[in-house]
């Protein structure tokens, strides 16, 4: 493990002198996140019940060998001690086992299902380092507002104590103005802890220490989604949702489990064949007996009663089918759901960025017009620090949205069962040093 850490700080090393940007934290996690690392190892063994099927249909072949120390003391022959050996060798082949021939079937199903699983990880993965990611340039943007926020209270509260002094302001602008400045100083504090805490959960993703992480370039514009309808998207969902798919897979599985337990009703035919070599040591004047056996045939079984247990594993197996069948119906409802959400979160972003740079726009001119009235005596000190708060305010509210429909977009490829690592690439570009 400290070996893995220390290959991890020293690739950030690399990245110190440039910014790392979305894609790059993205391979990281993919190398060093435990979670993707538990669904990798899921994928292997999931990938084993081919195999393990497959067995019940070819032959099994098994060797048995003894060797005996044989003492008999008989009233009619007396005492004879004498040695005995033999060995076995012996073939299967099932030729008809219903309950194998499932099991095979699962055994191709339930490794469909393992790759699924994995696909699945790696889309969450994608997601999970996308919040990581803009997590960390959110709470970057809130400490770089509350930092100017608190310089431009600290000069408003210089500006109100030197009037104060001088005669030409009250004691309420000095007192608005500390109190503002307080304020700040309070939401700075709270915007270093968050980013302390974003930053932890990014290194916690990386297992290494967090790089500096490349910004969201200022003109970079969220494309709408393509196609931009959101039923097509909902259909998609419905029939490509990684969740939909795997459901229809453990439904599968759940069938055919019910068509294995009732093979517990069917006859059992197998080709067996056995060679026998057997050797008894003298005993007395006996001279010792060796015997060579071969033996092939067909073997015949047939189940009639076991106490009404194959009877009950199929009703257990029904159950859980219709079970499978209700979490596949609510997979789709939800793919839908989230699908539409997803969409919704895009369009509605997109309408939010645009209000939030006019209202940036307007809150920058309220400012400037607010401190050139105070300059010419038409607008108070409490003015100004309003509007300022303002214009700070909306600057963090841009930046949120911004982030947010990025991360809405994800999701929505994701619903859909397309998110990759192209759709990175894709908000790479978006990205600046």
């Amino acid at each position: 493990m400290l070996r893995v850490w220390m290959v991890c700080a020293l690739s950030l090393v690399g990245l110190s002198a440039e910014a790392a940007n979305l894609g790059e934290i993205y391979r990281m996690a993919r190398q060093n996140d435990p979670v993707f690392a538990a669904a990798q190892e899921a994928y292997r063994a999931g990938l084993e019940k081919l195999p393990q099927g497959r067995a019940g249909l070819l032959p099994s072949l098994s060797l048995s060998a003894n060797t005996r120390q044989n003492e008999i003391d008989s009233s009619s022959s007396g005492n004879r001690d004498y040695d005995s050996q033999s060995y076995s060798l012996s073939l299967t082949q099932p030729l008809f086992r219903m309950q194998n021939l499932e099991a095979y079937e699962q055994g191709k199903l339930q490794a469909l299902l393992a790759e699924q699983q994995l696909k699945s990880a790696e889309q969450q993965l994608v997601l999970r380092a996308a919040q990581a990611y803009f997590d960390v340039l959110q709470a970057e943007d809130d400490l770089a507002a509350a930092l100017s926020e608190k310089q431009a209270y600290a000069e408003q509260l210089a500006q109100a104590k030197r009037s104060f002094e001088v005669g030409t302001a009250t004691i309420v602008d000095a007192h608005n103005a500390q109190a503002s400045y307080d304020l700040a100083f309070s939401r700075e504090l709270k915007a270093q802890n968050d980013l302390d805490v974003k930053r932890r959960a990014l290194e916690k993703l990386l297992n290494a220490p967090a790089p500096k992480l490349a910004r969201l370039a200022d003109k970079a514009q969220v494309e709408k989604p393509d196609p931009d309808d959101m039923e097509a998207w909902a259909k998609q969902a419905e029939a490509n949702g990684l969740t939909v798919v795997q459901a229809q897979t453990a439904f599968e599985i759940a069938r055919r489990e019910v068509g294995r337990q009732r093979g517990g009703h069917y006859p059992t035919l197998d080709l067996a064949a056995s060679y026998t070599d057997s050797r008894n040591g003298a005993v007395g004047t006996t001279t010792g007996i060796d015997s060579k056996t071969t033996v092939v045939g067909l073997e015949l079984s047939l189940p009639i009663y076991q106490g009404g247990a194959t009877s009950s594993r199929v009703r257990e197996a029904v159950a859980n089918q219709e079970k499978a069948r209700y979490d596949l119906d609510n997979a789709r409802r939800q793919a839908t759901l989230d699908a539409r959400q997803a969409y919704l979160g895009v369009v509605s972003g997109k309408s939010q960025i645009a209000a939030l740079e006019q209202a940036l726009v307007s809150s920058q001119a309220q400012l400037d017009s607010s401190q050139l009235g105070l300059e010419v005596g038409v607008r108070t000190r409490v003015d100004v620090l309003n509007a300022q708060q303002q214009l700070y305010s909306t600057k963090r509210q841009l930046a949120a949205a911004r982030y947010q429909t990025l991360i809405a977009g994800l999701q929505l490829k994701a619903a859909a069962g397309g998110l990759a690592e192209a759709d990175v690439q894709v908000i790479d570009g978006l990205l600046k040093e």
